[in-house]
């Protein structure tokens, strides 16, 4: 790896870690209902909006009341982002007169936007109207980002209760989660986006001459001549993306305003806005780890998990970094490989290494946001971000999620450890048995279940496989990483595989629609059950949980999940593909 490409990394994570410390704290007196700098503020329009609503701020939930309250609330999102969608066509704020979407297309994308999930398989300037962008998609991304929060919430505040039957109010929390923390943040990201020259504006999009001709040539389908066609305009889309953009990265959720993503100037047109905005993907995700250690009254606690964290990611990071930046061997054959490692499907201004660095941070949070072609990176290069998405996306993972997702493998770690030593695990004073690793492992299990159980599908019906751009092992990554990007609700694809088909929304909505909300109720069903128990004091044989041994022991964890899950389909796809670039010929 180059020094610029260790550089990179290290200021990124510095930089991340330095910022993510204050962030925890504030949210942390955010949830205990502390005042904070914002309240002089925010505090009559949280009032307002409770009694508008009609919710009492005191009346606390049973873990029942809360899972259907948050399910309800998303299951209406979904619907009015259908409906949205399919009515566009009438609808004002409209500029380019753009029709209905076509309904197996609305419903992937209104189920991937309350899951938090945002995968797209259209192109949003050619496809959604400014009303649609603003009203649907902008407003799901903050009130999935908001639900994932709450959920997590609720399993903290678990832990320090004693014997309760309530986890808290879930419209507390959302309403919390969104003014206190989402909107903030997105106004200041919003603004310094727009200072980078990222658009916010109703405009339609503007014809303009290009400064010379160019010829496209269509080749002919079905015995037709080719068609050459001359260019002599280009059409630059407009509309309201800075807004759009920001939290699209700090609620983890990835979906692009416009079809390339953060790959387009106008939603990443500089080297400070791609910084600012690969940051603001893992703030808050890393931010809610020190808002962990706050909460539940041990720093430390916080500390360890940021750190099992960390580790993982960096290591796969700098093995993404390294792949990129190493030339394609086929190419090095033709004597053409003088570009500075694998360029293919990138920016020139953004390189090999913060594409790469990108695509790690995008996977390890449940985003998906992409500023270059993860299709187009090498066999190991492309893996990273899949295994990264298999994991479980609890490294850092999406916004809420990610934490609640890597605490189940933390009641896991003590279970396994608590066998070793023939005693009854705890974890934060709370005794973990039969009922919590039930749940814990069904948390674990159900994600790379429907993600492989898609993947099989795919692969043996003709309308799985009529989407592959490059059959072989390529074709078959590709598919395995469309269902593992919905099963980790990520969001982002080898965007090779034409996935815009009734079979692949279909099949990609169910499984994001199972693998959020199902976990989301086994979450809350352990909160439940962990807020009926009681407080027990440590003792001599109590594993200590913020020491570096069981930091070890958490990492193994969740690697070792991965690698008995995925690894065989891996070795179907990119291990067998790296294989065979290197074969000679």
């Amino acid at each position: 790896m180059s020094p610029y490409g260790i550089a990179q990394i290290l200021l990124y994570f510095g930089v991340l870690t330095a910022l993510a410390i204050p962030l925890g704290a504030f949210m942390a007196r955010v949830y205990r209902g502390e005042r904070t700098f914002l309240t002089p503020l925010l505090d009559p329009v949280e009032r307002v909006v409770y009694r508008v609503a009609g919710v009492r701020v005191d009346d606390a939930m049973d873990w029942k009341r809360y899972a259907i309250a948050a399910l309800i609330f998303n299951v209406l999102g979904a619907v009015v982002v259908y409906f949205l969608q399919r009515l566009q066509g009438i609808l004002p704020l409209n500029p380019q007169g753009l029709g209905a979407v076509a309904p197996d297309s609305a419903f992937n994308t209104a189920v991937s936007f309350a899951t938090n999930t945002n995968w797209q398989g259209y192109g949003g300037e050619a496809t959604m109207s400014h009303l649609t962008q603003m009203l649907g998609l902008a407003v799901q991304n903050f009130l999935s980002a908001a639900t994932g929060m709450a959920v997590l919430i609720a399993l903290l505040r678990a832990f320090m209760r004693n014997q309760s039957n309530t986890i808290g109010n879930f419209w507390v929390d959302l309403t919390r989660s969104t003014l206190y923390i989402l909107l903030p943040l997105s106004l200041a990201l919003a603004l310094a986006l727009v200072s980078e020259g990222v658009v916010q504006n109703f405009n339609a999009a503007q014809n303009v001459p290009l400064l010379e001709s160019a010829e496209v040539v269509t080749p002919g389908k079905g015995g037709a001549p080719q068609r050459t066609q001359t260019l002599t305009e280009q059409v630059l889309p407009q509309g309201p993306a800075a807004s759009q953009v920001a939290i699209k990265q700090l609620g983890t959720n990835g979906g692009g305003f416009f079809n390339v993503n953060s790959a387009h100037p106008y939603e990443n047109p500089t080297p400070l806005s791609n910084f600012l905005e690969v940051v603001s993907i893992l703030l808050i995700s890393a931010g809610l780890c020190f808002a962990f250690g706050n909460l539940v009254n041990d720093r430390r606690q916080g500390w360890a998990i940021y750190a099992a964290m960390s580790a993982i990611f960096l290591a796969l990071t700098f093995c993404a970094v390294t792949a990129e930046e190493t030339a394609n061997p086929q190419l090095t054959a033709l004597g053409v490989a003088d570009r500075p490692g694998n360029m293919e499907g990138k920016e020139v201004r953004l390189g090999p290494v913060n594409s790469a660095i990108w695509a790690s941070v995008t996977t390890s949070a449940s985003n998906g946001s992409v500023n270059a072609m993860h299709d187009s990176f090498t066999p190991l290069g492309g893996l990273v971000p899949m295994w990264l998405m298999q994991l479980g996306e609890v490294v850092y993972g999406g916004v809420g999620s990610g934490l609640y997702g890597m605490l189940m493998f933390a009641l896991i770690a003590v279970f396994v450890a608590g066998l070793m030593v023939g005693r009854t695990p705890e974890y934060l004073g709370k005794k973990i048995q039969a009922y919590e690793m039930k749940m814990a492992s069904l948390v674990i299990l159900i994600p790379p279940f429907v993600a492989l159980i898609g993947t099989a599908l795919a692969v043996v019906l003709d309308a799985g496989t009529a989407g592959v751009s490059n059959p072989g092992p390529h074709g078959f990554s590709q598919i395995l990483y469309a269902f593992s990007s919905a099963a980790s609700n990520n969001g982002s694809a080898f965007a090779g595989l034409s996935a815009n088909t009734p079979f692949y929304n279909t099949a990609l909505g169910i499984v994001m629609w199972l693998s959020r909300f199902w976990l989301m109720v086994l979450v809350l069903a352990t909160a439940g059950s962990l807020a009926a128990k009681k407080n027990v004091m440590p003792s001599a044989g109590t594993l200590p949980t913020h020491t570096p041994l069981f930091v070890v022991l958490l990492i193994s964890t969740v690697m070792l999940s991965g690698v008995l899950t995925f690894v065989p389909a891996l070795a179907l796809g990119p291990i067998v593909e790296h294989l065979m670039l290197f074969t000679t010929r």
